[in-house]
């Protein structure tokens, strides 16, 4: 049985809390941040406009909700693109303009994904190479989000399921992405029956299926990145077995709305600021 170390900071410092979904009003977003800043998480991810608050309360300018603001500065990552990578890449370097000008030290950027699709790679190559290029001009950091639900069904290694996700892999080592990530998480969209058919046999076809980051698809990218690419899951890590299991393959970021809810169950487990060896549950490769 494979084991990771943990301790209630390495499991903090894996986290980027997301405030991303849509209906999050001003005071919602600040009671999160202010969760980010009181567990010394490594980073809140939010949208290009809610960046300049993020900054204000994460640098220790904002309002302070309780003595207990633990140790560490929060970094400020925000979405470009997100979540569907549409828009044209000189609206994205606007975008992540802003967002930089603003504070944010990192940027998750979603490509465009019907292009990655057309094969189109040297077009997705240029403007990854442009965000990057800008990013790291600024002194911060570039991920690339892949959306692997889209790109590919399930499967461990090279094939017609997964070329998408291996020439994005690739991408990421010739221009030293700094992250690749799974998923925006936002997927939830209707995808092709598999089989087409009546809307009754759709239904059953899994037209609402999204998953992810799936065991699968982050062995395989840890296993086509090159070393100095990172690996952030995301979509779908909720609970501590998740978090060990990501670990063991090799993930060193997690994003994920459940936190707090991790954090609890790992305090619950045991896990406090004593460095431990744990046992990771079993992985399910689908």
């Amino acid at each position: 049985m494979p084991t990771v170390k943990v301790s209630r900071s390495i499991l903090a410092a894996l986290f980027d809390h997301s405030l991303l979904h849509p209906t999050l009003t001003d005071d919602q977003i600040t009671a999160g941040l202010h969760l980010v800043r009181q567990h010394s998480l490594f980073a809140a991810c939010v949208t290009p406009s809610a960046v300049p608050l993020a900054v204000s309360i994460l640098s220790g300018a904002g309002p302070s909700p309780s003595p207990d603001q633990g140790n560490g500065t929060p970094l400020v990552c925000s979405v470009v693109g997100f979540p569907h990578g549409s828009s044209t890449t000189a609206t994205k370097l606007a975008e992540a303009e802003e967002a930089l000008a603003a504070g944010a030290r990192e940027i998750d950027l979603v490509p465009n994904i019907g292009k990655v699709l057309s094969g189109a790679y040297p077009a997705v190559e240029a403007e990854v190479a442009a965000l990057n290029a800008l990013a790291t001009s600024r002194g911060a950091i570039l991920k690339l989000i892949f959306e692997n639900d889209y790109l590919a069904a399930a499967g461990p290694g090279p094939g017609p399921d997964n070329n998408h996700i291996l020439a994005l892999c690739d991408m990421c080592t010739r221009l030293g992405v700094a992250f690749a990530k799974t998923s925006t998480g936002y997927g939830f969209v209707k995808q092709p029956a598999q089989g087409g058919g009546s809307s009754s046999s759709s239904r059953s076809g899994n037209l609402y299926a999204y998953r992810g980051a799936t065991m699968s698809h982050l062995r395989l990218m840890r296993q086509r990145c090159g070393p100095r690419v990172q690996i952030k899951a995301a979509g779908g890590v909720r609970s501590l077995d998740d978090v060990l299991r990501v670990m063991a393959l090799g993930v060193t970021r997690i994003g994920t709305t459940a936190t707090v809810a991790i954090l609890e169950e790992a305090a619950a487990r045991g896990i406090g600021e004593a460095e431990v060896e744990v046992e990771v549950p079993e992985i399910v490769f689908d």
